[in-house]
């Protein structure tokens, strides 16, 4: 176990540290409850389904979606996005993406290509990672299925124009899904601005544990989505077909209780700070993390300040991993090195081949954390340059 100080600043991955009271909901149902959901009639599975009807119905708030049954739970965001890709592409379709998206959306689409099963029209991100709409939009033809966008870059903390395209779509038969990882719990999202699928994990701003994340379908959608995974739902065992509704048919296996069960306790902190605060306090680290960062010699930042703490850096002839390395073994500060899961965005940065050193924050970071990380970061291209 790690003892010595850190100043996380990996936030963009998964939020740290958890709260008190998300680690006590946690303790207390793994002690005092323990039962699977969906599968018994006694006290305790009463319980475990109280849980999940819970952090069902404040999802679905949170986003305004309009019944608790378009959420469906999966064990992180890469298989909630693929439960939406793979559930609702068929033979022939085309799909729309930016070159900003995360893995979880690209290499899905990738695989469904590479068997020659739906055509991919991949569009242009500018130099700080943001999709212009018109030309998203421009994109889209009678044949297209799916538009999939980011609703911020994981790499540069950019905003893209998910309701622009959304209106743009509305004449539209194709669906939007929208990528909300790094978004969620911390701007407010309205799924009615026309959005038809929403994915996000719970571990990331929302500040619930790992083995957390949704997908929000559109009640329209409901029939036409097919499973990806079949298997027990505790509902409908006499049938060897699964349920045909939502959100039974999308949660085949065991639901992740222990998980979800701090994940409402996080939900109740949030819901109890407000979106809208939490994001206050993501902007201020985000002008603090960029005002300190511009005066700093021998440093290139990608992104510029906006509603999400997240910003890449490249510090002149220092490969992200080695600079990321000496953050943490002489200062503590912990950041993250590489291409951060996003294959094409970086080519539009100018960031390859060795991807960007990205910095990103949480509500829980203090100002005096991004001042220390700055300096840090300051004192490595220095050091580094005076020889």
């Amino acid at each position: 176990m790690n003892t010595r100080p850190r100043i996380y600043l990996d936030h963009a991955a998964t939020s740290w540290p958890k709260s008190v009271a998300v680690i006590d909901a946690m303790h207390q149902y793994v002690q005092g409850c323990g039962a699977a959901a969906g599968r018994g009639a006694y006290h305790a599975a009463a319980e475990a389904d109280g849980i999940v009807s819970m952090v069902r119905r404040d999802v679905a708030a949170l986003i305004h979606a309009a019944d608790s049954s378009c959420i469906s739970f999966h064990s992180n965001g890469t298989t909630a996005l693929n439960a939406a890709i793979y559930g609702l592409l068929r033979k022939g379709d085309h799909v729309v993406v930016s070159a900003a998206e995360h893995n979880s959306v690209l290499r899905p689409l990738h695989d469904l290509r590479e068997q020659q099963k739906i055509k991919l029209t991949v569009v242009p991100v500018d130099r700080q990672g943001v999709v212009d709409a018109a030309r998203l939009l421009a994109a889209v033809t009678s044949t297209t299925k799916l538009v999939a966008l980011t609703h911020a870059s994981n790499v540069t903390g950019a905003i893209q124009p998910v309701e622009a395209v959304a209106e743009g779509m509305r004449q539209c038969s194709g669906k939007l899904l929208v990528d909300a990882a790094q978004t969620f719990g911390v701007r407010e999202i309205d799924v009615r601005v026309g959005i038809d699928l929403l994915a996000a994990p719970g571990h990331k701003a929302s500040a619930g544990p790992l083995g957390t994340a949704f997908l929000y379908v559109e009640p329209k959608l409901h029939d036409e989505i097919l499973p990806l995974f079949h298997g027990g739902t505790g509902s409908r065992s006499e049938s060897l077909a699964m349920p045909s509704s939502m959100p039974a048919k999308l949660e085949a296996g065991n639901l992740n209780v222990h998980a979800l069960a701090g994940w409402a306790a996080a939900l109740r902190e949030l819901r109890d700070a407000g979106v809208e605060r939490r994001g206050e306090i993501s902007c201020e680290l985000a002008r603090l993390m960029h005002e300190g960062l511009a005066d700093l010699p021998h440093l290139r930042v990608f992104g510029k300040p906006g509603a999400l703490p997240t910003v890449s850096i490249l510090i002149d002839d220092i490969a992200p991993a080695d600079a990321a390395a000496i953050l943490d073994a002489e200062f503590g500060v912990e950041t993250r090195a590489g291409w951060h899961c996003a294959a094409l965005i970086h080519g539009y940065l100018g960031s390859e081949p060795q991807g960007t050193l990205r910095i990103s924050a949480g509500h829980t970071t203090t100002a005096e954390e991004i001042a220390k990380a700055v300096a840090a970061i300051g004192q490595v291209a220095r050091t580094l340059h005076s020889h």
